[in-house]
């Protein structure tokens, strides 16, 4: 599985972002061109080789009308109407993918409706200041359109580190994280660190909400390139970002849910075990078990996403007689799954592949071969042997 990790110790700023990924990018000036080739107003961006206490990165540049953003500026909005829609447009009138254009939008959004619960007002009525919003749009559709180019199977990344103390823009001085990027790192686990200083930025804060699929530390991965995106400013720490690239196995997380009742119908145990196959549980099943005053009881075990748990809770409750449920989070090691069809004399048949960890093995699917059986008056192994899929 093609894994992206994104370590983010020195925070995340769309710039940092943009770079780390064009070092991962075999061929970077190509994606400068296109950007630089897309017509966004007055913008041109440059990405220079540079160093930071030592290691060797790249900078990611963007200048609109000659002019680089500032911090005021970074921060620095008005409430007048029609920017959500005057962005929304500029985006979609760019000659890229759609997948870029339906990333960046997205992005955008983020940022727009964080600012939008920053300054109490709707949506529409959140306009940036000309500058900081190209600024912005470069860096978010030239790290989209990077991602898409990469195409990771998954995307990972550190806890965020966001800086402390406070920031002064045009409005007065904010604390860090600013209260726009705060919004935005909800549900991310972040961390101060020992920098006073702003190191997450809003675009950096929803990029990464946008992208990640999860936190935490760098998952076992044999790693093929590693690029480092660097900030303007300089510290005694190293100031950048750094993403690698590689394979990885799908090592995931799992919860498992257990209840025991001895209370209920077979009915009723069925009926709830395919409530929750079709809320989207990925496994469900039954063990029989002795519960107290020596009743023969059983114990329902449901496996579901880390996202899923709170509905599986709640079926749970609803369609078993159960007081009480017990979770354990466990890592689950999976084969990597395909589904195919092969034409065969008697119709198509679809075929599972699952391969991983030296292993490699197709499965054809119970149905169809069910079906060659019931048609041609055959056993279940005389269909798979006619099927040539074993």
């Amino acid at each position: 599985m093609k894994q992206l990790y994104f370590d983010c110790g020195m925070g995340a700023a769309g710039d940092m972002l943009c770079a780390a990924l064009l070092e991962l990018y075999p061929r970077p000036q190509e994606i400068v061109e296109t950007i630089n080739a897309l017509g966004l107003p007055g913008v041109r961006v440059t990405a220079e080789p540079t160093k930071k206490c030592g290691v060797a990165g790249t900078h990611y540049a963007v200048t609109v009308h000659g002019e680089e953003e500032s911090q005021d500026m970074h921060h620095h909005h008005h409430h007048h109407g029609g920017a959500a829609r005057d962005i929304t447009a500029l985006i979609d009138g760019l000659e890229l993918p759609e997948p870029v254009k339906a990333d960046a939008k997205a992005v955008y959004a983020l940022v727009a409706q964080a600012e939008s619960r920053v300054h109490g007002c709707a949506v529409e009525n959140i306009h940036f200041h000309e500058l900081g919003t190209l600024d912005a749009v470069t860096d978010i559709v030239t790290c989209c359109l990077l991602i898409h180019a990469l195409a990771p199977e998954r995307i990972t990344a550190s806890p965020v580190c966001t800086g402390f103390g406070t920031v002064r823009c045009a409005h007065g001085v904010l604390p860090v994280p600013a209260p726009a990027t705060a919004v935005l790192l909800e549900g991310v686990p972040v961390y101060a660190g020992e920098l006073e200083a702003e190191l997450c930025t809003p675009t950096g804060a929803a990029l990464l909400k946008h992208f990640v699929q999860e936190f935490g530390s760098m998952p076992a991965m044999t790693v093929s390139a590693a690029g480092y995106g660097m900030g303007s400013r300089n510290f005694e720490r190293a100031n950048c970002l750094r993403a690698l690239l590689g394979d990885a196995e799908d090592v995931g997380g799992i919860v498992e849910l257990k209840c025991n009742v001895d209370d209920m119908t077979p009915e009723a145990v069925g009926f709830a075990m395919q409530s929750l196959l079709d809320a989207g549980a990925p496994e469900v099943f039954t063990e029989a078990v002795g519960m107290k005053k020596n009743r023969p009881g059983i114990l329902l075990t449901c496996l579901c996403r880390d996202t899923q748990r709170d509905e599986m809770v709640r079926l749970l409750f609803r369609h078993t007689s159960t007081i009480g449920i017990r979770e354990t989070v466990c890592r689950r090691y999976v084969l990597r799954r395909e589904t195919g069809t092969v034409e065969t004399p008697y119709g198509p048949v679809r075929v599972k592949t699952s391969e991983g960890y030296g292993v490699r093995r197709s499965k054809a699917e119970y149905d169809d071969l069910a079906r060659i059986a019931s048609e041609h008056g055959l056993t279940l192994d005389e269909a798979r042997k006619l099927a040539e899929l074993i």
